[in-house]
């Protein structure tokens, strides 16, 4: 069975808010640095609850955040 990745655009997005550092999205979105690095290393996949908040921060959808590619 292929295993299912979750992408995302959360680095890109950081530096288009003005280049909002990754401490400072942890503490918005209520989560730790490490979990916004493995976010952006794509070796974490979020809750639905915390890609609802990091998609919010940005004011975009999940979709358009994060890609579901697999299964």
């Amino acid at each position: 069975m292929p295993k299912a990745e979750i992408s995302n655009e959360i680095r890109r997005l950081r530096f288009e808010h003005d280049e909002l550092t990754q401490q400072s999205l942890a503490d918005r979105v209520g989560c730790s640095r490490q979990t916004i690095v493995l976010l952006e290393q794509g070796r974490y996949a979020p809750s639905l609850a915390l890609a609802f908040r990091i998609a919010r921060t940005f004011e975009l959808t999940v979709e358009q955040v994060f890609t579901f590619e697999g299964e």
